[in-house]
């Protein structure tokens, strides 16, 4: 009996998925996603960006972790719910085919997007407390990964820099044991979460399977002031929590360091509760 329970506990499951349709803003859990090369479908294919056309994010304006999004899937829609206002909600085409070509700047990649008008602009401006635009990343724009991580012809969304971000159950845990007030994992942005591992075994990963779909974990991911703002009421914490606790233990070359970075080998649809092999 108690070895049947030691390898029940020691099962590496698939746990949680995440994506954040719009960068930035609040993230939507799932129990089912299609893996596609860019990371999980809708992730971040939406962008806020500001008057120059430069990304727009928490680190900024950190009111924006309040504009939830839910997929209509019937209707095949984008609906941005302001927390913070009375107002009605914004739709947008989960992908938009049409719209004024415009040029943006995410970190030091500009690339072409589409511009989804002035009515979304209104919206996203009063929600952003700025003047700022929503624009879409049409299948056409196909922005590369850090050569120095990839290989070529690996691409991402809008996300900071790669596909897919990784953590564990295991990692959460040993940070919310250091932290006076535990936080939850939407905190940190991840795509996939992975339960029935010791904190932090990520790191040592290379190479994992999950159903049909292979990932390849390439850089650990490092954090930045987003961690600190609150999704519930969209204010930072006064005390830089949890950037200051994990400075402690996870502070390397002057960075600190939670998840890793993934990019897609197959593609595959992925669900909760899958199993996870670690290949390498």
């Amino acid at each position: 009996m108690s070895e049947w329970y030691t390898c029940e506990m020691s099962e590496i499951t698939l746990s949680q998925l995440w994506i954040h349709p719009v960068k930035s803003l609040r993230g939507l859990s799932l129990t089912e996603a299609e893996v596609t090369p860019r990371g999980l479908a809708h992730d971040r294919r939406w962008m806020v960006v500001d008057a120059a056309g430069r990304f727009l994010t928490q680190r900024q304006q950190p009111r924006l972790a309040l504009v939830h999004p839910q997929i209509d899937t019937a209707r095949n829609l984008l609906c941005l719910h302001d927390a913070g206002q009375q107002r009605n909600d914004l739709e947008l085409p989960l992908r938009l085919d049409s719209g004024q070509p415009v040029e943006v700047e995410v970190w030091k990649d500009r690339c072409r997007a589409l511009d989804a008008g002035e009515d979304a602009a209104e919206w996203i401006s009063t929600a952003a407390g700025q003047p700022a635009r929503l624009v879409y990343m049409p299948d056409e724009t196909r922005r590369a990964v850090d050569p120095d991580y990839a290989r070529p012809g690996d691409v991402s969304s809008f996300s900071d820099g790669f596909p897919l971000l990784i953590i564990s159950e295991g990692s959460l845990d040993a940070l919310n044991r250091r932290l006076g007030r535990p936080l939850p994992m939407r905190r940190f942005r991840p795509n996939l979460v992975i339960a029935g591992t010791a904190p932090h075994a990520e790191d040592e990963w290379r190479r994992i399977r999950i159903g049909d779909v292979e990932l390849e974990l390439v850089k650990p991911c490092s954090r930045c002031i987003v961690t600190t703002v609150d999704p519930e009421t969209g204010e930072r914490d006064p005390e830089r929590e949890p950037l200051r606790t994990l400075m402690q233990y996870r502070l390397r070359d002057n960075k600190v360091y939670f998840g890793q970075n993934a990019i897609p080998r197959t593609t595959g649809r992925l669900h909760t509760g899958q199993p996870v092999t670690v290949v390498d």
